[in-house]
């Protein structure tokens, strides 16, 4: 597994609806080594921090498979970045990898936590409203990560697999259970056990109390 490219991205406004929205989804390729620290990239701007960002969320990675997927689906291919990630990966797909997983990706020690859920801003940054749903119904979500090691990331580093939790929940199962009317109070109750994203956890964690 390597590194395809490392994006950064500023505030710029889009249109979400009828309102415009600065985000800082758009996303470009850097040359070079980019600093990893435990809120993120150097250089790179999180507008939303109520559903983006922080300790837990600090890393999103989409892989080269999944583009590949939109490629072929969408009839045109995509500039790295586009999805808004942070680090575009070779060698693997993001609904396979689980919760607690560890990757050592140049310098850098990244810890699996959740997948991205998808909302009015990725549509608008598609420049299709109806993206939204299509991307859910793809399965292929890519994934947050927090930083355990910081150091340096840059295209071409390897990425390598340093720990992989025994019966932790895959990507495509936590992605999933967002669109879940009543999933099992049992398969809740086992999430939690793992190293999830906090805000992850805190759904969970009211769907239930719901129950």
């Amino acid at each position: 597994m390597k590194v395809i490219s490392v994006n950064v991205g500023q505030p710029t406004a889009i249109q979400v609806g009828n309102r415009s929205v600065v985000t800082g989804i758009r996303k470009h390729p850097v040359p070079g080594h980019v600093r990893v620290t435990a809120q993120g990239l150097e250089g790179d701007r999180v507008l939303n921090r109520k559903h983006h960002g922080g300790p837990d969320q600090a890393v999103y990675i989409y892989t080269r498979e999944d583009y590949d997927h939109w490629t072929e689906s969408l009839g045109a291919a995509l500039e790295p970045g586009t999805f808004g990630e942070n680090l575009l990966v070779g060698g693997l797909e993001s609904a396979g990898v689980q919760v607690g997983e560890r990757f050592r990706v140049g310098s850098v020690l990244l810890e699996v936590t959740a997948p991205r859920i998808p909302c009015g801003t990725l549509g608008a940054r598609m420049e299709d409203a109806g993206f939204v749903k299509r991307f859910a119904r793809a399965r292929r979500p890519g994934f947050y990560t927090r930083v355990l090691e910081g150091g340096e990331v840059g295209r071409g580093d390897e990425v390598t697999r340093e720990a992989v939790p025994a019966g932790a929940p895959t990507i495509a199962e936590l992605f999933d259970l967002w669109y879940q009317a009543t999933p099992e109070r049992e398969t809740l109750e086992r999430y939690l056990t793992y190293p999830l994203a906090v805000r992850l956890r805190r759904n969970i964690e009211e769907l239930l109390a719901q129950g």
